[in-house]
């Protein structure tokens, strides 16, 4: 079993910026990738990064490349998610992911099986 527990979000102006971050706790021994989705109102949950354990490698939905960084604290048990020039359709309930028995494809929702509250990111224009 894996909690996660996100932070970090809020409110700011387009072209700001905010740092999530995402605690993990129990058997975060057995991690094997981490990954921030979101959602917006009436729309599906997509996954926007991810960042394999073992090797640190990351990956990016298109739309934030180039913009967003995942990076990892394995001391901490951390994920953090950098948004820099923030975007009103950036707009969306983020969540933290986690997977203990490796994915095939690191933004797609199914492939994970544990799951944090989420955290509110508004972007106004």
């Amino acid at each position: 079993q894996v909690q996660l527990v996100e932070s970090g979000g809020g409110s700011v102006q387009a072209g700001g910026s905010l740092r999530l971050s995402c605690a993990a706790s129990g058997n975060t021994y057995g991690i094997r990738s981490l990954a921030w989705f979101r959602q917006a109102p009436g729309k599906e949950r997509e996954g926007v990064a991810a960042i394999y354990t073992e090797d640190s490698a990351t990956y990016y939905a298109d739309s934030v490349k180039g913009r967003f960084t995942i990076t990892q604290d394995s001391a901490a048990n951390t994920v953090n998610l950098q948004m820099n020039s923030l975007k009103p359709e950036d707009t969306a309930m983020y969540y933290c992911a986690a997977d203990l028995v490796g994915v095939l494809d690191s933004l797609n929702r199914d492939e994970y099986l544990y799951w944090g509250q989420g955290t509110q990111v508004t972007v106004s224009s």
